[in-house]
């Protein structure tokens, strides 16, 4: 074969490598169980939300070809990890825990965490006065860690999804919930939480509620962090962080 042949044919396989390259997709992860008004499905199965918006502008602005990939929310750091999704952008918060195993982007949202009780309950968001009470608590999640450790005088009940929570504190099966306050909102402004109300937040400890939502990433995937925070960056200056919020919210949730 003639040198011109093997250049030819570098240039050729140089080509395909960068194409290929160029079309890498990045596997979002997103929780597989739907979290209103941040993450669900529609009646054609479509996801839609405010993080999935954000993560569509996010991906947009970073240049990121993104791929929305639901996974369960109990196996999705595993999957993170074992390489099966690139990033995680699921309302996870920032944590110590976590970053012990994963890192993360800047965050891309900051809310409290409340506790949600029937209307005609008395119930303070504080270990003494859930003291006695059910609380239900979605699994491996911040909420969960919290409560095991602030709300050992009650009695905790754990569900794989927050909506399962919900609908059993509707039902009268637990009497209140912790979970974010801008889903939590969502919730008693519905036909389904029109029993609640917020009756607060909770005592803030960042070292179990974290620093705020983030996109979550493999560790040492120095790259695909520097995209997604300036992606959040972009969003967050040129307004489309703040008109995506307009559509599903009533105040800002972003605070640094």
């Amino acid at each position: 074969m003639s040198m011109k042949t093997l250049m030819a044919a570098g240039l050729s396989l140089a080509a395909l490598t960068a194409g290929a390259a160029q079309a890498d997709q990045v596997k979002i992860g997103i929780a597989a169980e739907p979290y209103p008004p941040f993450a669900s499905l529609d009646s054609s199965g479509t996801w839609v939300g405010w993080e999935i918006e954000v993560i569509d502008a996010v991906c947009a602005a970073a240049e990121l070809d993104c791929v929305l990939t639901p996974v369960a929310w109990d196996g999705i750091i595993p999957s993170l990890t074992g390489q099966q999704i690139d990033a995680i952008m699921a309302s996870m918060s920032i944590t110590e825990e976590r970053l012990k195993t994963i890192d993360f982007s800047n965050p891309y949202y900051n809310t409290p965490a409340v506790i949600v009780a029937d209307k005609s309950m008395d119930i303070a968001p504080t270990p003494e006065g859930l003291a006695g009470k059910i609380v239900g608590i979605q699994a491996s999640t911040i909420h969960q860690t919290y409560a095991q450790e602030y709300f050992k005088d009650a009695e905790i009940r754990v569900y794989q999804t927050q909506d399962e929570a919900n609908q059993d504190l509707f039902a009268g099966r637990i009497d209140a919930t912790q979970a974010d306050s801008i889903a939590m909102a969502d919730f008693v402004g519905s036909d389904a939480g029109a029993c609640c109300e917020i009756k607060g937040a909770v005592a803030n400890d960042t070292a179990i509620l974290g620093l705020g939502v983030g996109a979550a990433i493999r560790k040492g995937d120095a790259d695909l962090q520097a995209a997604l925070n300036s992606g959040i960056a972009a969003i967050l200056a040129d307004g489309t962080h703040e008109a995506i919020t307009a559509r599903f919210f009533n105040a800002s949730i972003y605070s640094e």
